[in-house]
């Protein structure tokens, strides 16, 4: 039996008092004046640059935007192109939407597409959606002109990605920083951010989409798991990200909306240098995880756990072959050190299960836990042994080769395991040729098989998502690809 979770009294008083005292950054004591508060999981990590990961969040509050967007089934529709065709084996032709302008008052055209796409190709380091694609952009009328160096059937997948999002080129202007602010097109204006703390967008009244329900949004940037979850139940805050599976019990569930994401937590085994280095020992760690007991202790039963590194978010990935296990070999007390983060919460709690069992199965276990900032530098140069990272696996163009390339490619820019093996590599550019269907699909799960059966990750679990929502909002998106959430049809009371 499983021990159950209890919550030191003295940090929920710490907790709830500062969340009373107004601890958020963005002030507002209430939603009468039509702008939204909203509590993010994480905070930027690079000033808000369209070339990161931070472009999610430019997504997220509908202020960035991309030539096109994906619907629920991963295909590519209009937003600011409205049509696309293959006009030879390595270029598209976009049109592009008239009567959009950016929040500066700029026009959308060719040449201010042109310009942002091609800033995206000269980023250091180059957004994760571009790594290992050459692409060169050119205005054609009211219409770019995209081109690769080789085939690539996913084109306007890729195009939807928000690392790829168009702003006006007065963003650019510092070859050091691109500018998000009072650049974007999207239903509301970024007017401020306060560093790590907060951030202040308006209502865009001539957004091209048609105007926004909200007056704004006042961002908050909250790590901290429990105090997100006290701002919901306290009414600090409309909209949370991201609610702790332990702090699920003390909410209101009629709060709380599962979205079954596609997120795999994994083991990452760093296969360059260390005890793992050995495949016969990355295979003693995968068999000495217990998924189930992580599901049920740490996850309360709010997660699936994993079959592989995709998930049931992905319904075709249930269809995958069957794989050879390699044998365990003998720790014999090596020491490895397990590393992971506090910003999802859960993570830490997993970590100690985990050096629990690995300990069982033999190793000596150190772990290092520090915030997600602080620890992400040393997890890419490949420091620690093992790291527990929770991951997306459908990060860009909606396939999911584009996470298994990052992550375990030669060249991957994601690379936590420091893995590389020819065999592999081929097979991902075998699958990268295919057309959008079966034929892919298919290709994409021997990659997946063949990763599994080197031991190079340890597939976990795959959660779903809490996202809490007070009774006052509407309309606020549910997007397991983590894209959209405050849209210009988002109401509040």
């Amino acid at each position: 039996m499983y021990p159950v979770r209890s919550i030191p009294v003295i940090a929920m008083i710490v907790v709830v008092a500062s969340v009373a005292a107004g601890c958020f950054a963005s002030g507002s004591s209430d939603s009468a004046d039509g702008r939204l508060r909203l509590a993010m999981l994480l905070p930027p990590r690079s000033g808000l640059s369209p070339f990161s990961d931070d472009a999610f969040k430019l997504s997220r509050w509908s202020t960035g935007e991309t030539l096109v967007v994906l619907d629920a089934a991963g295909d590519a529709k209009p937003a600011l192109s409205t049509a696309w065709r293959r006009v030879d084996p390595t270029t598209w032709r976009f049109e592009l939407r008239s009567g959009v302008r950016f929040h500066d008052d700029t026009p959308l055209t060719a040449q201010t597409v042109v310009g942002a796409l091609t800033a995206a190709t000269r980023a250091k380091p180059v957004p994760r959606v571009l790594d290992g694609v050459e692409v060169t952009a050119r205005a054609d009328g009211n219409a770019v002109l995209v081109a690769t160096k080789d085939p690539d059937p996913l084109l306007p997948q890729r195009l939807s990605s928000p690392q790829l999002t168009i702003l006006a080129p007065a963003a650019y202007r510092d070859p050091a920083r691109v500018d998000p602010i009072r650049h974007g097109t999207g239903a509301f204006v970024l007017t401020s951010v306060n560093g790590r703390a907060s951030a202040k967008l308006d209502r865009f009244d001539r957004y091209w989409g048609g105007k926004a329900k909200l007056a704004g949004i006042d961002v908050d940037f909250v790590p901290e798991g429990q105090t997100r979850a006290a701002a919901l139940r306290n009414g600090s805050a409309d909209v949370v990200e991201a609610v702790p599976v332990s702090q699920a019990s003390l909410v209101d569930g009629a709060l709380l909306h599962p979205v079954q994401m596609p997120r795999t937590n994994t083991l990452y085994l760093n296969t360059r240098r260390g005890p793992f280095a050995q495949a016969g020992l990355r295979a003693a760690a995968r068999s000495a995880v217990d998924r189930q007991r992580l599901v049920d202790q740490v996850y309360e039963g709010r997660a699936d756990t994993a079959q592989g590194l995709l998930g049931p978010a992905i319904p075709w990935s249930k269809d995958r072959p069957a794989r050879t296990e390699a044998p365990a070999g003998n720790p014999a007390g090596a020491t490895i050190t397990l590393a992971t983060f506090t910003d999802r919460p859960e993570l830490p709690e997993v970590a100690t299960v985990l050096a629990e069992e690995l300990t069982a199965r033999g190793f000596t276990v150190k772990q290092v836990v520090r915030e997600y900032q602080f620890i992400e530098n040393d997890m890419l140069a490949g420091v620690f042994d093992a790291f527990i990272l929770s991951r997306a696996t459908v990060l860009d163009t909606g396939d999911p080769l584009a996470y298994l390339r990052s992550d375990f490619s030669c060249a991957g820019s994601f690379n936590i395991s420091q893995f590389c093996d020819p065999a592999v590599d081929a097979a991902m550019n075998a699958a990268g040729v295919l057309e959008a269907g079966l034929a892919r699909q298919t290709a994409t799960l021997d990659v997946e098989k063949q990763i599994l059966e080197r031991d190079v990750a340890v597939p976990l679990l795959h959660e779903r998502v809490l996202q809490g929502e007070s009774r006052r909002v509407a309309n606020v998106a549910r997007d397991p690809r983590e894209r959209e959430l405050i849209t210009n049809a988002t109401t509040i009371d």
